[in-house]
């Protein structure tokens, strides 16, 4: 066998590599401005296929014109879209925020539910967004699986799944749940700036040596 070789179980594997990832990302958190959980909401809702950079810029003029539940619940939904546009999907991301609103001024008194199945429940939240603002709003361990952390894990072999959801299954049964919200900043920060969708920097990468696409580890 080649001196070159390292041989690893499953779970030696991701152990080094979250650990790695974790020295290279140590100030891994989300990136979002935000004042509060509703705040945090909205802009989760945006940052879909956009860069928090953006969400920001748009989020620091639009938090000016509305704030409160209540006053995207009333909103102009064609006032709402112009102050969106940059972040793409600006119908169905003004659609989301509206009804979101209206939800949570009908249901919970305007006040954003602090449980993931009413956050799930809200019209226009999906999985990743309820997984966000529990972890970051109210400290829950939740993993939330978007473009960077469903790619990473394909890509680092510490997940098959097909869909998000088969990522978030696999991603919470081989990592204990402590972890499950500083592992979801860490491959967000990790897809971000170095696993990149269409160039990779491979080069550059912290857990190149543990990746199931490196010629020179071996897995059993």
């Amino acid at each position: 066998m080649s001196a070159d070789i390292t041989i690893y179980t499953q779970n030696e594997r991701i152990r080094a590599m979250l650990c790695a990832l974790a020295e290279k990302y140590p100030a891994a958190q989300c990136e979002l401005n935000y004042d509060n959980p509703f705040h945090l909401l909205v802009a989760v809702i945006l940052s879909a296929q956009c860069t928090d950079k953006r969400v920001n810029e748009v989020t620091k003029e639009l938090f000016k014109v509305y704030d409160t539940p209540a006053d995207f619940a009333s909103a102009d939904i064609e006032k709402l879209q112009s102050l969106i546009f940059s972040c793409g999907f600006y119908r169905n991301k003004s659609a989301s925020i509206i009804s979101a609103s209206r939800d949570i001024v009908a249901r919970f008194n305007g006040e954003v539910p602090s449980d993931f199945d009413n956050l799930l429940s809200l019209k226009g939240v999906g999985r990743k967004t309820a997984n966000v603002v529990m972890s970051v709003a109210f400290g829950g361990n939740n993993i939330a699986v978007d473009t960077h952390v469903y790619r990473v894990s394909r890509r680092l072999g510490l997940s098959g799944g097909k869909t998000p959801f088969d990522v978030e299954k696999d991603l919470m049964s081989t990592i204990d749940e402590r972890d499950w919200s500083e592992v979801h900043h860490l491959l967000i920060f990790h897809g971000r700036y170095c696993c990149k969708s269409q160039r990779p920097l491979c080069s550059e990468c912290p857990v190149s040596v543990h990746c199931v696409n490196s010629p020179a580890v071996t897995h059993t």
